[in-house]
């Protein structure tokens, strides 16, 4: 589970991923993502050291997790929607902030994309 969702959003999580990706999708994205925000920078920054396989299609690199949960996002109900937003948020802001090559306009922007 998530740390800090409450019961009702991990809920309505688990049924979100039931009918529409596979079990605890959305924990392995954001446990990914976590490890971006925290890692060290060459994964931000440097494709050959991040943490995919090296097929883009399979979606196990930093824009395919933050693309699962930008989608997760859209698809959730609106109050659970933004208990993981708020989560998502502080992991960009740090994302950002620490690698300053990834150009952004705003952390509402989807930055992310093109950019692992």
């Amino acid at each position: 589970m998530i740390d800090r969702l409450s019961g009702s959003c991990t809920a309505d999580l688990r049924r979100l991923e039931r009918t529409r990706f596979w079990p605890e999708a959305t924990e392995e994205a954001f446990w990914h993502w976590i490890a971006l925000a925290h890692g060290p920078l060459r994964h931000l920054v440097d494709p050959m050291f991040g943490p995919d396989c090296g097929f883009p299609e399979c979606g196990c690199h930093g824009a395919g997790f933050r693309e699962h949960l930008e989608t997760v996002l859209h698809l959730l109900p609106r109050k659970s929607a933004r208990e993981l937003r708020a989560l998502v948020r502080d992991l960009d802001e740090r994302i950002l902030v620490r690698a300053k090559v990834i150009p952004a306009d705003s952390p509402d922007a989807l930055w992310w994309r093109g950019r692992f």
